[in-house]
């Protein structure tokens, strides 16, 4: 497909966890399981879970912050995954990361200006002007005065170091930004700020979004479509109107149905999951999910299941779930 920027083939990220005395592997964490998806230019693909469940390592995978054990990472056509050194850090500048944390993720030592300037130094864009232009321009799109560059994070309030964060991203001009829970650290009100300026980032620039989030509703507000993670895999994937309208997977039932009501009078009408995630050191097997499902099968314990396209009228809903087997 021509308009498809990012394209994930059956990704998976494995770590080794612990030795014993006699230096043998203890266990596997299966970090990330056989993901697949696809992002189109200028569109958000949102990626929700519990916590643990392979978001973060899924989108360091994508960007090689991480290496992945297995599987394929094309953006614009090119094959992250195997590219060298050299090649890498040239297509870096087409891809960028809004990191969790934005205080931890800012060097304290380092003014603004130096942490906008840094990316620019390092690939040597443009002439020393040029870089001194597009600093003034990237504060000025998040809304941060020009007096702000002498300053240190410190210096600023969560948004405000947010925005940063979202600046330092923004300076190379990607194509394609990974949203690592950009506002989790933040409050309500702030987080609508940035919220805002993310999707104006989208409609303005044309820059294709992986948002990373535990916050169903927040998701909702900014994604074009979601994709559901449980114990490193997929579960369901569709347009964010058409999954949160029709969700078909149990473990996606049960997320949206615990979204607050903003109506004291409103009957909870949540459908409780039964016992705790199994360990990933240890999932189970067939479906990872039917430990706590209550439509489990013989077959769930035996099969892993296999992704089903549930959508109609050209509408793509992939649903990993044997409910919905042949």
């Amino acid at each position: 497909m021509s308009d498809v920027l990012l394209e994930v083939n059956g990704l998976k990220k494995h770590f080794s966890v612990g030795k014993s005395f006699l230096k043998r592997n203890r266990g596997l964490c299966k970090a990330v399981d056989d993901v697949s998806f696809t992002i189109r230019k200028g569109k958000t693909l949102g990626l929700v879970g519990e916590s643990g469940c392979g978001k973060s390592t899924l989108g360091r995978c994508v960007l090689r912050l991480l290496e992945p054990t297995a599987g394929e990472v094309r953006i614009a056509g090119q094959d992250v995954v195997n590219l060298d050194a050299k090649s890498l850090k040239e297509l870096r500048k087409e891809m960028q990361i809004i990191f969790q944390d934005p205080f931890a993720s800012l060097s304290p030592r380092m003014t603004i200006h130096d942490i906008l300037r840094e990316p620019l130094d390092t690939h040597q864009v443009g002439t020393i002007e040029e870089r001194e232009a597009k600093i003034a321009e990237v504060m000025a799109i998040v809304g941060l005065r020009p007096q702000a560059l002498n300053r240190y994070p410190h210096e600023f309030s969560g948004g405000q170091r947010q925005r940063v964060g979202i600046a330092r991203a923004l300076v190379l001009e990607p194509k394609f930004i990974v949203a690592d829970e950009p506002v989790s650290a933040l409050d309500v009100s702030v987080q609508a700020q940035v919220l805002n300026l993310i999707a104006e980032l989208q409609e303005t620039k044309g820059i294709s979004f992986l948002f990373i989030a535990h916050d169903l509703a927040v998701v909702q507000h900014i994604c074009d479509e979601v994709g559901v993670m449980y114990l490193g895999r997929m579960v369901e994937k569709a347009p964010a109107e058409e999954l949160y309208r029709s969700p078909k997977h149990p473990y996606t039932q049960a997320l949206l149905s615990a979204i607050p009501v903003p109506d004291p009078t409103a009957k909870s009408e949540a459908i409780p999951l039964e016992g705790d995630v199994p360990s990933p050191l240890m999932p189970p097997s067939g479906c990872t999910f039917r430990t706590r499902c209550k439509h489990a099968t013989t077959r769930c314990s035996k099969e892993v299941p296999q992704a089903h396209d549930l959508g109609e009228n050209g509408v793509e809903h992939l649903v990993t779930c044997h409910l919905f087997a042949d």
